[in-house]
């Protein structure tokens, strides 16, 4: 099978298409066909081993010294099961799914196939997307989905989403909306009216305006990039209000624990925990017309190179998807 190999941390040429022997199932194992991936944030990052500097030395040990422990990286895929371990129940033959691939789950995605146990993270595909609309579900997905729901988001609330046109950002308004609260999201000019189209009841552009000098307060402010003022975010937020970030510096994490020591406003932050019923809860949504994907571009697997380069730009507007 043709699979992309992350050969050492680097930029995003350390990406070299090779062919590899293809994965049998083990018992409890479907062998997927893969139709479509993402180059996600997390992918990203562990090819450039872009992390902190205090986090330097645990991550090698846990991503790999010299190059990553999982040569082939991919975080998310949507495909067909082509066969199946003779004690698999809950799924068949043909069956088109989608799943979430990433650290804990062993990465694998950007390859022609990929091997994944029955209770992984897996499940049926939407039956209204395509193959790349489902790949581009899973993780922002899910991020979104977990940091919302620590935060209880809930009607007649006020919830600001910073990147609100990212692959995360673009979820968390759709969502924010499902659960009946008011959003305002903070994006570039170019995003305005894509944003708008997935319900933000207001929009900032962060070229021309400081969210945090306009004098409103919000219930929950969530940063899905990294890239707001932790001080002004704080300053912004009611009494009680609800902080969520998704990318945590130590810095920053000393920061978040000591104004949850000091204030009466709930910081959150770290990695979120991920559960295949949160992925099923995605896909009825999605089939019930509640959410939807947003994909900027689509590259071929081959091309995988020149997508790892748009990404690392940060300038992308939902998903960057690879079809396979």
């Amino acid at each position: 099978m043709k699979a992309i190999v992350t050969t050492r941390y680097g930029p995003p040429e350390v990406l070299q298409l090779r062919e590899m022997e293809k994965p049998v199932p083990r018992s409890n194992e479907l062998r997927i066909r893969i139709f479509a991936t993402a180059v996600t944030s997390a992918d990203s990052r562990i090819r450039g081993f872009r992390v902190p500097i205090s986090f330097w030395l645990f991550a090698r040990i846990g991503l790999g010294l010299r190059r990553p422990k999982k040569a082939i990286l991919g975080s998310v895929l949507a495909g067909e099961i082509e066969s199946v371990g003779k004690d698999v129940k809950r799924f068949k033959v043909r069956d088109q799914v989608f799943a979430f691939t990433g650290h804990n789950q062993g990465f694998g995605a950007y390859a022609e196939y990929r091997c994944m146990p029955e209770d992984g993270m897996v499940t049926i595909k939407p039956v209204n997307t395509t193959y790349e609309e489902a790949a581009a579900i899973p993780f922002c997905g899910i991020v979104a989905l977990y940091f919302l729901r620590k935060a209880n988001v809930h009607g007649g609330q006020k919830v600001l989403i910073y990147g609100a046109s990212g692959d995360i950002g673009t979820f968390a308004v759709q969502l924010t909306k499902y659960f009946g609260a008011d959003v305002t999201a903070v994006c570039s000019t170019a995003n305005l009216k894509m944003v708008r189209s997935l319900g933000a009841d207001e929009v900032i552009d962060y070229s021309k305006e400081n969210f945090a000098k306009n004098g409103v307060t919000y219930d929950v402010i969530f940063d899905t990039v990294g890239k707001s003022s932790f001080s002004d975010c704080i300053r912004s937020l009611k009494k009680g209000g609800a902080y969520l970030h998704t990318v945590v510096a130590p810095w920053l994490g000393l920061r978040m624990r000591w104004a949850s020591m000091t204030n009466d406003k709930k910081i959150i932050g770290g990695t979120p925990t991920l559960r295949t019923d949160d992925l099923i809860f995605l896909k009825e949504l999605v089939e019930a017309g509640k959410i939807k994907p947003v994909i900027d571009r689509i590259y071929p697997l081959d091309q995988i190179v020149e997508a790892h380069m748009y990404v690392d730009k940060g300038h992308k507007k939902g998903s960057v998807v690879i079809t396979v």
